[in-house]
């Protein structure tokens, strides 16, 4: 092979290798908009972080669930600041996350967490399911019967 057919080939591969994953940092008020959408999908919006074992044990379960049609499944990272670069986006790429990921940066968790749910203590996980008919808050961890069984009731 000529050298001059090798280098695109070689940058193509140093270019696919070099992506890396993008999860926006949102306030509060930036992410308000994607937990009161107007869809006929069921939303489901998981509060979750790296460090929080119950949290990255049901994350398989919202990926299943994300691939059912008439579901949009949003994790919303509460992951510190600190340790986007060196834990939450090497988590999603080496986890595959197919669900949006996005990261929420707001200090002001006094007030984010009781406009999310007056319920909620600030725990996690945390998930919100909501329909065009209903809301619900779950202040809880899900097994995989549990979730599914949950998020049907919103169809």
């Amino acid at each position: 092979m000529k050298p001059n057919r090798l280098l695109p080939i070689l940058l193509f591969a140093i270019y696919s290798f070099a992506q890396t994953t993008e999860v926006a940092s949102f306030d509060y008020q930036q992410l308000q908009p994607l937990l009161h959408q107007n869809s006929e999908s069921v939303q489901v919006v998981n509060f979750w972080a790296t460090w929080c074992a119950p949290c990255i044990k049901e994350l398989p379960y919202f990926e299943e669930l994300n691939k059912l049609e008439g579901v949009e499944v949003l994790l919303v990272s509460l992951d510190f600041p600190k340790h986007k670069q060196k834990r939450l986006i090497p988590f999603v790429e080496k986890q595959k996350l197919q669900s949006k990921v996005v990261h929420l940066d707001d200090e002001n968790e006094n007030y984010w967490i009781n406009e999310i749910s007056t319920t909620w203590s600030g725990a996690l996980p945390a998930t919100l399911i909501y329909s065009q008919n209903r809301r619900g808050f779950y202040e809880q961890s899900f097994t995989k019967s549990e979730l599914f069984k949950e998020v049907k009731s919103y169809f």
